[in-house]
């Protein structure tokens, strides 16, 4: 190898020059990560939790998304005749749920100090059922919604069902797509930073595992406890038994027959988890049905 005037190989001096360089640019990404993540905090007024959502994605650009994510699914599955009784009852049910949307949404924001900013008034609402044995349902932003018929079984009656839909519109009211999509860009910072500083394919991989584990999993699974929490009230307000919802629970966990992975690599906290956090809200579900329900039964 060939020395430098000094007596330093030159190959020993490119690395040092090359090591600094990369953490310059991890020094860059980082900045550019933590810069992203704390200008675009903003203050959830349902749960009065400072949440990730990008500034740019403002609710007409979240309704199109969802729109175009409906239209997809719809084009691939089967929806049952809107005339059916099932489908008519389901649409009772999100009638009743939505028409709760705002004073719930009024009662939490008050309840965290923060004023409520009614993001989904601007929602064009619209709910199908559709043909398959699954047992789920899901409403994306901007309020299209679906219910699979193999919920109906595992639901057995109105107000179980309400307490699902209710969860599943919760998601939309909380900007939880919006959040995911936040975070999903963070992971590709982070991504580039890695591939930037010369990790390996493997050594990439271990970081967004622990990143993952530790990060992105728990936010996951907060998002459906957030969920449970919002859908139970609604239910609530909207007349519906919230106290369903643990019987529900007990369905859904047998129905899937133990196969659920470990919680903590799970997206969704496992079915005994779920069940004691809706105990401990059924006193506040039933207050919400207490103060909330009379309007509903005179709609």
């Amino acid at each position: 190898m060939r020395q430098d005037p000094l007596g330093n190989p030159r190959g020993t001096r490119r690395r040092g020059l090359g090591g600094g360089l990369r953490w310059l640019i991890l020094i860059g990404f980082a900045i550019y990560g933590g810069c992203y993540y704390f200008s675009n905090r903003t203050v959830d007024p349902y749960t009065g939790q400072k949440v990730l959502i990008d500034k740019t994605l403002d609710a007409e650009g979240e309704k199109a998304l969802g729109l175009q994510a409906y239209q997809q699914i719809m084009a691939q599955e089967r929806p049952v005749d809107p005339n059916t009784p099932v489908a008519r009852q389901i649409r009772e049910i999100a009638q009743r749920l939505i028409a709760k949307v705002d004073v719930v949404e009024t009662a939490l924001a008050t309840e965290h100090g923060q004023p409520p900013n009614h993001f989904s008034r601007t929602f064009d609402w619209e709910v199908n059922v559709l043909q398959s044995d699954q047992a789920n349902a899901f409403c994306l932003p901007g309020g299209k919604m679906a219910v699979y018929t193999g919920l109906v079984p595992v639901a057995r009656n109105a107000d179980a069902m309400a307490v699902v839909m209710g969860h599943e519109i919760a998601h939309a009211l909380l900007r939880h797509g919006a959040q995911r999509m936040a975070q999903q860009k963070l992971t590709e910072i982070g991504q580039m930073a890695g591939a930037a500083g010369g990790m390996d394919a493997q050594q990439q991989q271990m970081l967004m595992s622990a990143f993952g584990y530790g990060y992105l999993l728990p936010y996951a699974r907060s998002h459906e406890t957030q969920a449970d929490e919002v859908g139970l009230m609604l239910a609530a307000a909207a007349c519906f038994n919230p106290e369903e919802a643990v019987p529900l629970w007990e369905r859904m966990g047998a129905a899937s027959g133990g196969q659920a992975p470990p919680e903590f690599a799970s997206t969704h906290p496992n079915p005994g988890t779920r069940i004691q956090n809706l105990q401990a809200l059924m006193p506040k579900a039933m207050e919400y049905r207490q103060r909330f329900c009379e309007s509903a039964k005179a709609n």
